[in-house]
C-alpha cells in the first residue's frame, strides 16, 4: 500500500506482530525500519518549530564532501534567490547541488546533534540532508534531478542500539541498568524490523564474566552494552543512543503524545495507571508506563519487551507523518537529555531513512529463552529460537 495525499497515514494504527521463527520465503516483501528507539524515535517525531542554528561564521575555503566550500563557495545561487531560513553557505551548497539555481519555495530547518549544526532542506518531493559548521550534503533523495535511489549513507543492512536508562534522580544516565534494550535494523532496500532483547538474558559480558544482559552498562557504560549486545546477536551494531525516564516523558509531552491502538488493557501496577485497550494518544507519562510494566503481564518480561516495540513504531507512524523536515528540532530536543555514540551524519541519514519506508509493514520480534536461576536470581538462557532470530535478522529485515 503506499501512502500519499490521497491515501494518508491513519492518526493511530494497530502494529501487527511478525514472526521469524520460521525461515522467510525468498521474495517475501520487504517490512518497513523503525528508526529509532526509546529516546531516538520519540525525539524523531517531534513537530515543533526547529530552533535556527547559525554557522560558526568560518571563512575556511575547505571544500566539503559535495564539493561545495564555507560561506564563500564557488558556486552562488541564482542573484536574489535564496533558501528560506537556510544560513547564506547552506543556500550556496544547496544551489550547487541543482546547478547553481536554488529551487523554487525550497526551505531550511536546523537544529543540532550534539553541537554540531544539521539542516534539512525541502524543495517539492526533493529532499537535501546536511551537516555543517561547513556546511556539506550528506544524503538525501532528488526525484526532480532524475535520481530514484535515495542517498542515506551507509549502504546495506545498519542497526542501532536503543537504550533506555533505569538512572533514578541523582544517578548516573550511562552507568545504571538498560532497562529498555531495542536493535533497530534497516536492510538498505525499503526494509527493516525492531527487535527486543529481554532484560534478564544471562550472557558472556563485554567487560568480563557472565551476568543479566542490561548489568553491562552498569560496569562499563553503554559502550559496553553496545559491545555485549553486538556479541551475543552478532549483529554489526553502528552506535547507541541512551535516555533516561525524565528525559522521554519530556520529549513524549513536547511532541503531543503517542498515537497507538493498545491490543489489551494494561495496569501499569507500579505506576498506579491503567492503559485501556484500544486508540489513543499516551502522554509522556502513560507511554513510560506502557514501555515499563510487566509484573502483570501474562509473559512477564518478553510482553515488556513487546510493548516497548509498539511504542517505537507507533513513534514511527507519527514521525512519518510529521515529515522530514521535523528531524532537525527533535535532534535538539534529544540532544538535551540523551546520549550517543553516533556522528550527525550517521545519524541524520539513519532517521532520514524513515520517511522512505511503510511503517505498516514492519516487523518485530522479542529474543526470549527458557527460565533459569544463576546466583541466586531468575535469568532468561537464549535457546534456539533467539539464535535463529539474530540470523534471520542480519540482513536487516524482520518481515
Amino acid at each position: 500500500m503506499i501512502f500519499d495525499d490521497q491515501h494518508p497515514l491513519p492518526d493511530a494504527v494497530q502494529l501487527p506482530v511478525r514472526s521469524r521463527s520460521r525461515p522467510r520465503r525468498a521474495g517475501a516483501v520487504a517490512a518497513v525500519a523503525a528508526v529509532a528507539a526509546v529516546g531516538l524515535l520519540a525525539s524523531a517525531c517531534s513537530s515543533g518549530d526547529p530552533a535556527v542554528v547559525a554557522t560558526t561564521g568560518s571563512t575556511s575555503s575547505r571544500p566539503t564532501a559535495d564539493g561545495a566550500t564555507g560561506p564563500s563557495a564557488s558556486t552562488p545561487a541564482t542573484a536574489g534567490s535564496a533558501v528560506s531560513g537556510a544560513p547564506a553557505a547552506l543556500t550556496a551548497l544547496v544551489a550547487k547541488r541543482y546547478g547553481g539555481t536554488v529551487p523554487t519555495k525550497a526551505s531550511a530547518k536546523t537544529g543540532t546533534w550534539f553541537g554540531t549544526p544539521v539542516a534539512v532542506v525541502t524543495a517539492g518531493d526533493d529532499v537535501t540532508l546536511a551537516v555543517g559548521p561547513t556546511w556539506r550534503v550528506v544524503g538525501g533523495w532528488w526525484p526532480s534531478l532524475g535520481q530514484k535511489t535515495p542517498e542515506l549513507g551507509k549502504a546495506g543492512p545498519r542497526f542501532v542500539l536503543a537504550i533506555g536508562s533505569d538512572a533514578r534522580k541523582g544517578q548516573s544516565l550511562e552507568r545504571s541498568r538498560a532497562d529498555v534494550l531495542q536493535v533497530i535494523g534497516t536492510d538498505g532496500k525499503g526494509g527493516g524490523g525492531v527487535m527486543g532483547m529481554a532484560r534478564d538474558l544471562w550472557v558472556p559480558l563485554s567487560t568480563g564474566g557472565r551476568g543479566k544482559i542490561n548489568s553491562a552498562m552498569v560496569f562499563g557504560g553503554p559502550k559496553a552494552q553496545l559491545a555485549t549486545v553486538k556479541k551475543v546477536t552478532g549483529l554489526p551494531l553502528e552506535g547507541y543512543v541512551v535516555m533516561g525516564f525524565s528525559g522521554f516523558t519530556t520529549v513524549v509531552d513536547d511532541l503531543g503524545g503517542i498515537p497507538i491502538v493498545v491490543p489489551q488493557t494494561v495496569d501499569a501496577s507500579h505506576a498506579d495507571l491503567v492503559i485501556k485497550k484500544g486508540p489513543q494518544t499516551l502522554s509522556g507519562k502513560q507511554a513510560l508506563a506502557y514501555a515499563r510494566e510487566r509484573k502483570t503481564l501474562p509473559d512477564g518480561d518478553f510482553g515488556r519487551s513487546r510493548h516497548q516495540g509498539e511504542i517505537i513504531l507507533a513513534a514511527a507512524v507519527k514521525a512519518k507523518l510529521a515529515g522530514p523536515q521535523a528531524i532537525p528540532a527533535a535532534f535538539t530536543s534529544f540532544s538535551k537529555v540523551g546520549k550517543t555514540s553516533l556522528s550527525a551524519e550517521q545519524m541524520l541519514t539513519y532517521a532520514a531513512g524513515l520517511y522512505t519506508l511503510n511503517p505498516l509493514q514492519v516487523g518485530r520480534d522479542v529474543a526470549k529463552g527458557g527460565f533459569g536461576t544463576a546466583s541466586g536470581q531468575s535469568i532468561v538462557i537464549l535457546g534456539t529460537e533467539a539464535k535463529k532470530l539474530f540470523t534471520s535478522f542480519r540482513d536487516g529485515n524482520l518481515s
